[in-house]
């Protein structure tokens, strides 16, 4: 490896790390942030929405952005937001004022939603030009950064350290960081790329093959049952299991953990088993820890649960857009509709679970999650490779 693949390599890393360390920070102090803005279960879906929908936006115009632009300056303008949006959701608790909260979240999510094709996409060229598997290690990254996060955060809730000071001072590492890592990312390669891989084939053709579309509904899957643990563990084990909230942000710090160490060791998992016998078990692990915190009426059983939730989600994200992007041609689009697909469980999942929520408990509302996961787990064929066939010349 030379020395610029190596730095290359390792400022994808830290950039991985920033919306990990982010967002955990922001989902450690969420009991705090909904008692200083006053609202129920069913206002904190709607705030928790700000999430969804920028990340919704930013997914969505990312891939012309990174065609046009390339990958570097889309990354750094999805880092800044994500920043900015840590900063704004602090002055929003500081002020008690949950529609600021909803509007730092949607500048949050943007961020991340809009970094996420672009680092990906140069994910997968330093992965190709390694020769070998490096997209679990970086999403490892970002789990590496909520455990971080999450440790942080629940140590800074114990001793009541304000909202506000936790986020800026969140928001200065992130800025600091993005400034010394971005050096290192190639300026153009992004873009030429994201132009290769735009003429490989008809965008359109992609939404007709079924396979992909199962890919898609296990991404939906697990991707909910991740961004349901971002956007209410916490909440989970302080409302539905009576844990204080430095204990609940403790529990999410397992969960973070957990995902950490499946990401680190997914790789090799996937080089034995295949993509899909790792995402079906994937699926079903998921499934059998939120089962358990929802349906375990016991502090301690519903902790460890956290671990099986984290392990079985860890390898959902990457694993399935790898097994989009190899489930055809024209992998760019077909990571792009998988990506998006995924995104749709953002975007829905934390205004539905809160309203369930509101009516039923938030525990009651994760068997929801538990019956996606469950379903994801019969169609994870459709992540197999692709069986050649032999050229009709050849059988004549």
């Amino acid at each position: 490896m030379t020395a610029s693949l190596r730095a290359r390599r390792n400022a994808l890393f830290a950039l991985f790390f920033l919306p990990g360390i982010t967002i955990a920070s922001w989902v450690t102090r969420t009991p705090d942030i909904r008692d200083l803005v006053g609202a129920s279960t069913a206002q904190m879906g709607l705030i928790l929405f700000g999430l969804s929908a920028g990340s919704m936006i930013g997914i969505l115009s990312s891939g012309p952005l990174v065609a046009r632009w390339g990958a570097r300056p889309v990354m750094a303008a999805g880092t800044v937001s994500v920043a900015v949006g840590a900063a704004v959701i602090g002055v929003g608790a500081a002020l008690g004022n949950g529609a600021v909260v909803a509007l730092g979240l949607g500048l949050f999510g943007c961020g991340m939603g809009g970094g996420e094709v672009a680092l990906n996409v140069e994910g997968a060229e330093v992965e190709r030009l390694l020769g070998r598997s490096t997209l679990p290690a970086l999403h490892g990254f970002f789990s590496l950064g909520t455990v971080v996060g999450a440790v942080a955060g629940m140590v800074l809730t114990a001793v009541r350290f304000p909202v506000l000071a936790h986020l800026l001072v969140v928001a200065g590492v992130v800025l600091v960081t993005l400034s010394v890592a971005i050096r290192d990312v190639p300026a153009a390669v992004g873009r030429s790329v994201a132009e290769a891989q735009e003429h490989t084939g008809p965008r359109p053709a992609v939404w007709k093959d079924s396979r992909l579309l199962l890919v898609g509904i296990i991404i939906l899957a697990l991707a909910m049952a991740e961004g349901t643990a971002n956007d209410w563990l916490p909440l989970i084990m302080v409302d539905g299991h009576g844990f204080d909230a430095a204990l609940g942000s403790a529990v999410y710090a397992v969960f973070a953990a957990a995902m950490t160490v499946g990401r680190f060791l997914g790789g090799g998992l996937v080089d034995r088993f295949g993509r899909a016998a790792v995402l079906g078990a994937s699926a079903v692990i998921g499934a059998v820890g939120l089962a358990m915190v929802s349906l375990v009426d016991h502090q301690w059983v519903a902790a460890a649960a956290a671990i099986l939730w984290g392990l079985g989600t860890s390898l959902g994200f990457p694993v399935a857009l790898s097994a989009a992007g190899a489930s055809g041609p024209n992998p760019a689009a077909r990571v792009s509709l998988a990506a998006t697909i995924g995104y749709v469980a953002f975007l829905v999942g934390p205004p539905v679970l809160g309203f369930l929520g509101e009516a039923h408990g938030l525990r009651s509302a994760l068997l929801v999650v538990v019956v996606l996961l469950v379903g994801a787990a019969f169609v994870t064929p459709a992540a197999r490779p692709r069986e050649v066939r032999p050229a009709v010349a050849e059988r004549v």
